[in-house]
């Protein structure tokens, strides 16, 4: 099928390479994607560091919180090691290097977690780095966390994220005055949202966008991209984008 639709990297290409890596960054590129979605935590000392989970025990070995470590002691762990041999030796990268590896034309997806001095944190390595804000999009659960660095960030466009809560469509007026009263440029929602070019429409006519994540289904992904979504996110761009293409 011929479509527009935005291909995100999950953790990078995480289907293949360690999750919020330097490796799954890259492969995320490599394979054309048009973004790459990242989560962040703050260090002990105050340094921003590309990791989904408060602890570092599923992805580096160590039983320990993010925010009790040092970087130095963080980027000691072996980040990749659980994922492949191949991986052995990557290591838990900081925001500002991930940020280096944006390409020109991609964008790179934070997600915010509840995490005290985040934005502060986030605001000064973003501003220190060469990528422009319009490159970053801020994405985040916690609405509170969302406008805080939408505050912090004006450049940078800001999404909230839903799961699939019961009654969430019911509920969609209630996100969209969210959305227009924080500033928030749009919806990162679950695929398990019932999705259609209605509500697309819907949502386009208060001036938003509707992304979606994590789909690894191209049945899904068609269905998606024919109802006119932004972005989907997935843990496999490439192969994504060639189901995509081949459907």
């Amino acid at each position: 099928m011929n479509s527009t639709v935005e291909i995100v990297a999950h953790r990078g290409a995480s289907h293949e390479a360690p999750e919020n890596t330097l490796a799954s960054v890259n492969l995320g590129w490599a394979q054309n994607a048009d973004a790459v979605e990242i989560d962040v935590h703050l260090t002990q000392d105050g340094e921003v560091v590309a990791i989904h989970d408060p602890t570092l025990l599923r992805t580096t070995g160590r039983d320990a919180r993010v925010d009790e470590l040092t970087l130095a002691d963080i980027q000691g762990l072996d980040a990749g090691i659980w994922k492949a041999a191949a991986y052995r030796g990557e290591r838990v990268p900081t925001l500002a290097a991930v940020l280096a590896t944006v390409p020109a034309g991609k964008k790179i997806f934070i997600e915010l977690k509840e995490t005290p001095g985040l934005v502060p944190a986030l605001k000064k390595v973003a501003e220190r780095s060469a990528l422009a804000a319009s490159a970053m999009v801020l994405i985040s659960f916690d609405a509170t966390a969302l406008l805080d660095a939408k505050h912090a960030l004006p450049g940078c466009r800001a999404l909230l994220l839903l799961d699939t809560p019961e009654g969430a469509p019911e509920r969609l007026p209630e996100w969209i005055a969210l959305c227009q009263v924080s500033g928030f440029d749009g919806l990162d929602v679950s695929a398990g949202w019932a999705i259609d070019a209605r509500l697309v429409d819907r949502l386009r006519t208060h001036g938003l966008q509707l992304h979606v994540w994590t789909v690894n289904d191209p049945r899904r992904a068609c269905e998606l991209a024919q109802a006119g979504v932004v972005s989907i996110t997935t843990d496999r761009p490439g192969w994504l984008r060639n189901q995509l293409a081949e459907a």
